[in-house]
């Protein structure tokens, strides 16, 4: 039986140093592709963390090897960008999964519903925090409820 690794990212909406965060990102990744048997990367896509870590995973994906990973962006509700471009979705990611409690809940509460679903799916987190303050340090808190590893970017 496939022994899947499942790995979900958090950061803030906002990041100064992209290039940075991203070589930081890209060690990590590299790590676990070649580390573990297969790896499923979760991402949402609520920001400059989020984009930054979508482009990472495909380019190392790309470049060690794409046959024991997937990226699949989980989304708190079907969005009108995705709706509208679908297709561009599942041609980018390898999957779109959007979350049935977190597209039932209020709007505003939707998207720390679909980050604490992916924190309890998930073996590893993967963070860029900061701040104490905004919903990626509300998860990273649940996170740390949970006694999940975690890997926090700015730390380093």
């Amino acid at each position: 039986m496939l022994d899947i690794y499942t790995v979900a990212f958090f950061g803030h909406r906002y990041i100064d140093n992209l290039f940075k965060v991203e070589e930081l990102l890209e060690e990590q990744i590299r790590k676990l592709i070649n580390e573990k048997e297969y790896v499923d990367f979760l991402v949402g896509r609520n920001g400059d963390f989020d984009q930054c870590v979508s482009s990472t995973v495909l380019r190392v994906r790309k470049n060690v090897r794409d046959d024991n990973s997937s990226l699949l962006l989980v989304l708190a509700y079907p969005t009108a960008e995705y709706l509208n471009n679908e297709e561009s979705f599942h041609d980018y990611y390898s999957d779109v999964d959007i979350s049935y409690a977190a597209s039932k809940a209020h709007p505003k509460s939707a998207i720390q519903i679909r980050n604490r679903e992916m924190v309890d799916k998930a073996d590893l987190i993967i963070c860029y925090i900061e701040k104490e303050e905004g919903g990626a340090w509300q998860t990273l808190k649940y996170a740390k409820d949970k006694e999940k590893a975690i890997v926090n970017l700015a730390e380093f």
